[in-house]
């Protein structure tokens, strides 16, 4: 009997492998445009960047953190539980978006992403900073705006998506619109599809920085 218990033990054993071969966690932190909001469930830019980057060989989950809605501020303040919950192994910051609709100024929001990526990254996690652009802004504003989140990146050692859109920006006229949701301003699926292949590199660049798990 005690035999047949070893055997059965070493077999599950060797069947689970190292720690049960747990798949990377990647905690994608941002508004509704990580949330996929208006989109069926597995057409988000989530679901889409998890099969993108399995389809390229990782082993990945990654976990969808986006509230609809979400400034800077409110990330800020749901930050602390959604990283005791989930312990990513990684995270991306996505936020601020929010803030230049509802005329934040921008020191504020480049003070709270701030504070969300010390937090996210201690103890060395690696991350990814997502920023955003809105065409609606003036010259200046833009200049403004846009000058936090490479500022930023360098400032914690981040990778860096300056402008979510970016791939829509460069669209000829207002093609871009047919990447978009009938609000023009959420993407669609393809548009999903457009900004995971600009962003899935930057995310693998995140992923190799990821420490090797202990034996």
């Amino acid at each position: 009997m005690r035999l047949k218990t070893l055997i059965v033990g070493l077999v599950l054993a060797v069947a689970a492998g190292p720690l049960a071969a747990q798949p990377l966690r990647i905690l994608a932190f941002g508004d509704s445009l990580t949330e996929g909001h208006g989109l069926p469930r597995d057409s988000g830019l989530v679901p889409q960047l998890q099969d993108w980057l399995r389809q390229r060989g990782h082993d990945v989950e990654v976990v969808n953190g986006g509230g609809s809605g979400d400034t800077t501020a409110a990330g800020l303040k749901r930050l602390g539980s959604w990283l005791d919950r989930e312990q990513p192994d990684a995270v991306i910051v996505e936020l601020g978006g929010n803030d230049i609709i509802t005329d934040e100024p921008p020191a504020t929001a480049e003070k709270n992403l701030d504070a969300i990526l010390t937090q996210a990254g201690a103890g060395g996690r690696p991350l990814l900073l997502v920023g955003i652009a809105s065409p609606y802004l003036s010259p200046e504003l833009t200049q403004e705006w846009a000058a936090i989140w490479p500022r930023l990146a360098q400032r914690h050692g981040t990778g860096l998506v300056q402008n979510l859109y970016e791939p829509f920006f460069e669209m000829p006229g207002k093609s871009y619109l047919t990447m978009l949701q009938p609000d023009q301003t959420h993407a669609n699926a393809e548009g999903v599809k457009l900004i995971i292949d600009r962003m899935g590199p930057r995310v693998e660049e995140m992923i190799a920085k990821i420490p090797p798990r202990p034996e």
